[in-house]
């Protein structure tokens, strides 16, 4: 992490990332509840654990379908290999559109301190810090199968420290 010594400029990013997953597969277990349940297919997108933590400037879901709408859940855990109920942590949702190719960003990331250079209408960016040892999952709210063709794909941008 390079910070200044007196700790007052921010984190840089040491390593860019663009993960990316096709949901093809991934069921949260339940399509009225937001908590994973036990049976549940769901992926890491974004994984912390061997390194200081990242943080996500972008999480965007692209639509495959032109009638059907869905919902991918974001969960952080410290699990890697499989997404257990009682260590997943709820942390937003994202609605793709019902018309395909449409890409659609996440509105509600966590506002940062970092000060912008310029005066415009947004006083505060907003980014998702995910911290050293633990993971950004993701899910789709649904129960049984699903046809894979119009599964959304769900993205993240951002950086390693």
């Amino acid at each position: 992490m390079a910070t200044t010594a007196t700790n007052k400029q921010p984190l840089l990013v040491d390593r860019v990332f663009h993960e990316v997953q096709k949901c093809d597969t991934l069921t949260s277990g339940s399509d009225t509840e937001i908590n994973i349940l036990g049976t549940n297919e769901s992926v890491v997108l974004v994984n912390c654990v061997g390194n200081d933590g990242g943080v996500v400037e972008d999480l965007y879901i692209i639509s495959r379908s032109a009638d059907t709408t869905y919902t991918a859940l974001l969960y952080l855990s410290s699990s890697t290999d499989y997404l257990r109920p009682n260590e997943a942590t709820f942390i937003g949702k994202l609605e793709s559109a019902a018309t395909l190719g449409t890409i659609t960003s996440y509105a509600d990331l966590p506002k940062v301190l970092a000060p912008l250079p310029s005066a415009g209408t947004e006083a505060q960016v907003g980014a998702l810090y995910i911290p050293k040892g633990k993971n950004l999952w993701v899910s789709l709210q649904v129960a049984g199968p699903i046809n894979t063709n119009s599964t959304p794909i769900v993205g993240a941008q951002g950086g390693f420290f």
